[in-house]
């Protein structure tokens, strides 16, 4: 799908977000020519920025806004590995050793992201072997995040525990309220269990099911958890 192209003096408050990660390690003089190499576009919702087993042609800064990245197999199956938020530089790996992607990634709602060309990508770094620090941190970032993900799914037993961790992994950005901690579901039940590996009729019923022991309360993609405690305890059931 096509992105509209945003004129760089539109975005220049939302880029410097992102300086908290990859950027932060950057001189002045660096960040300022990194920022010429940045081609800002705007996706709509459900966009798909790069393909699994696509060749990478450079790196995606992501501005504003979240994108889930996946696998699928060879049956169709998908599993979300982990949702990219604001600030976070994509398909780093895949650009830096010219391989194809390992991922695909989609926007989940209308999303502002720069992209760098690979062959400006690595003269920037060659230019200024200061950013190989960012470059590094954001690699070792990825790593641990696949991980978590990989024991989520793989060693949880129940997809009680499995949903439960899911819970207090968004609850750790959540609101705090009197009533508990709120957050906003980011996923439909669809995709929750495309993150969790099981179906979606899985997750209603499980999410029912936590409802009706008062674990959460749910209005709309709202999502109240009173007790986390509670949810804690299943977690490491």
């Amino acid at each position: 799908m096509s992105a509209h192209t945003m004129e760089m003096h539109e975005n220049g408050r939302s880029l410097r977000s992102t300086r908290e990660g990859f950027l932060a390690q950057l001189s002045p003089a660096a960040r300022s020519e990194f920022d010429s190499l940045l081609c800002p576009s705007v996706y709509p919702e459900g966009a798909t920025l790069f393909s699994e087993k696509e060749a990478a042609r450079g790196v995606f800064v992501l501005v504003q806004g979240s994108v889930k990245l996946s696998i699928c197999s060879s049956e169709g199956k998908t599993l979300i590995l982990r949702i990219a938020n604001a600030g976070e530089i994509l398909a780093m790996n895949a650009a830096l050793s010219a391989a194809s992607h390992e991922v695909s990634a989609e926007t989940m709602h209308t999303c502002q992201v720069a992209f760098v060309r690979r062959d400006d990508f690595l003269r920037f770094l060659a230019r200024y072997p200061e950013a190989y620090l960012g470059v590094a941190r954001e690699l070792i970032c990825d790593y641990r995040k696949a991980c978590d993900q990989l024991r989520t799914v793989s060693l949880s037993v129940s997809v009680t525990a499995r949903m439960a961790t899911l819970l207090l992994n968004w609850s750790s950005n959540g609101q705090e309220t009197k009533q508990g901690t709120r957050i906003k579901m980011p996923l439909t039940h669809e995709e929750i269990g495309e993150f969790i590996g099981t179906s979606r009729e899985t997750v209603t019923r499980t999410l029912s099911d936590f409802k009706r022991r008062h674990l959460v309360a749910l209005q709309g993609s709202t999502l109240l958890i009173p007790n986390r405690a509670a949810l804690e305890n299943l977690a490491v059931a």
